[in-house]
């Protein structure tokens, strides 16, 4: 009772979000280090005869692949000995002898392939190229010794084919791509058996190989509206059938099995409100087992009854979202992630035939005695009545009335993913934990044009970039205002990418919706973004210039000026910070550089954090660090949530400030400390 009365006492005197803050429950403070900072233990695979189980950690502070005997996990060593660019992608070699791995260089990505092997020795470069990024086409469940790699040395544009022999090293050419095809399928013999290629409406023709060549015609084709919804999945392994996820006819992606002599199709499995986003397959025979789809949340079924038990072991034991890492060729052992949201990720060796489960690792055991915030699903209608799936995350202890409700309106963080071609998921969310720890509300959004809620949803979003697609995060906003979970004056923009992009545009559109705004990698001028894509995106150029603007014609010409924020800077009039890498192929450092320049023009405040090692996003965790602490500082200031200093976390990054280092709370301190 005595609770109850101070509550509504509280809400009487009309205190402010932050006073109310101060006399809530409040969880301890949760280092920056540890959210950001290196995994204990992540990507844990089992090699295809079991022996082996391999992980990527931390060595002298960078990841790389570690092994262990399967039987003897605390006999582990690390493979690899990478001393700057952590290791974030890697594989078996089918027959069990290697690990594979793709990295790059300063975050320009231009991936190229190394091999390591097992019994020890220094990783060998398989793809010794220049500005090269590799691809791998296709590996084989029988064939041991070689795999399939698309290179892009020739033209930067298209991948020609190898094989590569994984004893020796050697390449060995098996189709010269001069026709302009996007991407290739392999069956279970490495023999090439379709090749896909973009058409000028943005939509997809696929051909198949005869005789080592590509047809003439395409037996399959899809338009602009199925092509992120359309795609070949592979064969069985006797090469009679072709899995499809496959939204003609429908709306969302369905599983399809195509009989290869015949032609006919069978639909295997649907979801009418998402599509099919995992397929399991059967490692000997290929054929589909079990899928799943993600509405508000990731869903397993089963097709095949072999697995149905597996399935139903793994859910009534882990509590959380499921995901299967790794399976033996003999298929008697897998590696199975659960994720609980409110405690780090845990994986675990599961035996099928005893129905065991033991423990391997928790992938961040510094979490396991920190308070974590549940995530609550919401579904919220935009102002011409779609829904948009959404995500939240509250503070420890300010849902004490309600769950999923704050007690009393919060200062909020709308965080906005990236693509815009992708989709935000439930799950934890190291964003979203680290701003509700500091006493934010946390809400992120799947506006239209976000994938996985099938293709009318995607199109919806076409060339609504700073359009509804932006009218959307409004709406989400105004609907935590509604519902008492935000302050109206207290709304920050925060996100990465598109994310970044859609930061600016409501600062420049919207200038009076948000307090203020972190900027990640966004684009500015839209018109530059499609002039600097990386010349690997050739084949999707037709889809960027459908679904944002045409720039070969006056009127696309006309429409991405008017969605770049860079030409509305004027109307900036909150606090905007800005972090950015300088080696990023696909936002270019000029995208950040304009908008900075427009602003200081006008002698507009902004900070501007800039990476000299980083891409697309901030791999090194000593910069990731780096940067969340600027933000952290700065959405202190800007929304009055907690913080923690920057102290030292500025001295290991690379981290430069080229302009507004004066409007960040310790930032002039730190940087003078770093140098």
């Amino acid at each position: 009772m005595r609770k109850f009365v101070l509550a509504v006492a509280l809400v009487a005197a009309g205190l402010s979000s932050a006073a109310w803050a101060a006399t809530a429950p409040t969880a301890p403070l949760i280092e920056r280090a540890a959210l950001f900072g290196n995994p204990s233990r992540v990507a844990g695979r089992l090699s295809p005869d079991g022996h082996w189980l391999a992980w990527i950690a931390p060595r002298d502070g960078v990841l790389n692949v570690w092994v262990a005997p399967i039987d003897h996990p605390d006999q582990a060593r690390a493979l690899t000995d990478e001393k700057t660019r952590p290791i974030r992608q890697y594989f078996w070699a089918p027959d069990s002898s290697s690990i594979l791995y793709v990295n790059d260089k300063g975050g320009d990505e231009n991936f190229l392939l190394y091999k390591v092997a097992v019994k020890g020795g220094k990783a060998q470069s398989l793809t010794a190229f220049q500005k090269t990024r590799v691809e791998v086409i296709g590996t084989s469940v029988h064939i041991k010794d070689r795999i399939l790699i698309g290179v892009n040395n020739r033209d930067p544009r298209w991948h020609d084919v190898y094989s590569v022999d994984l004893k020796n090293g050697k390449l060995t050419p098996v189709f010269e791509n001069t026709g302009d095809y996007a991407g290739f399928t392999a069956d279970d013999t490495l023999t090439l058996r379709l090749a896909s290629k973009s058409r000028a409406d943005g939509g997809t023709d696929f051909y198949r190989f005869a005789d080592g060549k590509v047809e003439a015609k395409p037996f399959a084709s899809v338009g602009l509206d199925d092509s992120l919804t359309t795609a070949p999945l592979g064969f069985t392994t006797d090469g009679k059938t072709l899995y499809w996820l496959d939204s003609r006819g429908r709306d969302t992606a369905a599983l399809v099995a195509q009989d290869v002599a015949s032609g006919k199709t069978t639909m295997l499995a649907e979801n009418p409100r998402a599509d099919i986003g995992e397929v399991l397959t059967d490692p000997q025979t290929g054929r589909a087992q079990a899928y799943a789809a993600e509405y508000l949340k990731t869903e397993w079924k089963a097709i095949d009854p072999a697995i149905q038990g597996d399935l139903e072991f793994l859910t009534s034991r882990l509590k959380g979202n499921l995901g299967i890492g790794s399976r033996t060729d003999a298929d008697d052992a897998w590696t199975v992630t659960v994720d609980p949201v409110t405690a780090p990720a845990t994986t675990y060796l599961y035996r099928r035939k005893a129905k065991q489960l033991v423990k391997l690792f928790v992938n961040r055991p510094e979490l396991e005695k920190a308070t974590l915030s549940p995530m609550y699903p919401q579904e919220i209608r935009t102002r011409d009545g779609l829904t948009e799936v959404s995500y939240l995350t509250l503070p420890a202890g300010s849902d004490q009335a309600h769950a999923g409700r704050p007690d009393r309106p919060l200062p909020m963080v709308l965080f906005v993913h990236g693509g815009p071609w992708a989709r935000d998921e439930y799950g934890y969310h190291s964003y979203h934990q680290w701003l509700a720890n500091r006493g934010y509300a946390v809400l992120s959004v799947n506006y239209r044009g976000s994938t996985g809620f099938g293709k009318q949803y995607i199109a919806a979003g076409d060339l609504q970039w700073a359009g509804k697609m932006h009218d959307d995060l409004i709406d989400a906003v105004q609907w935590a205002v509604h519902n008492r979970i935000a302050e109206a004056d207290k709304v920050a923009i925060m996100g990465g990418s598109y994310g970044g992009y859609a930061t600016l545009v409501g600062l420049t559109f919207t200038p009076d919706a948000f307090a203020c705004g972190v900027d990640i990698v966004g684009p500015s001028n839209l018109a530059t973004l499609l002039t600097t894509i990386p010349p690997y995106w050739e084949a999707i150029k037709q889809q960027f210039y459908k679904r944002m603007g045409d720039p070969t014609t006056e009127a696309g010409r006309q429409l991405l000026h008017d969605r770049s924020p860079v030409f509305r800077a004027a109307a900036i009039k909150r606090p905007l910070l800005i972090g950015q890498g300088a080696n990023d192929p696909r936002v270019n450092q000029a995208e950040s550089d304009q908008i900075v320049t427009a602003m200081q023009a006008r002698h507009i405040p902004v900070t501007y954090v800039l990476f000299p090692d980083e891409g697309h996003g901030f791999a090194r965790p000593e910069n990731s660090i780096a940067f969340n602490a600027v933000a952290e500082q700065f959405l202190g200031k800007c929304l009055g949530g907690r913080v923690e200093p920057i102290g030292g976390a500025l001295g290991p990054s690379s981290a430069t400030v080229p302009h507004g280092k004066e409007y960040v709370p310790g930032l002039s301190q730190a940087l003078d400390a770093k140098h």
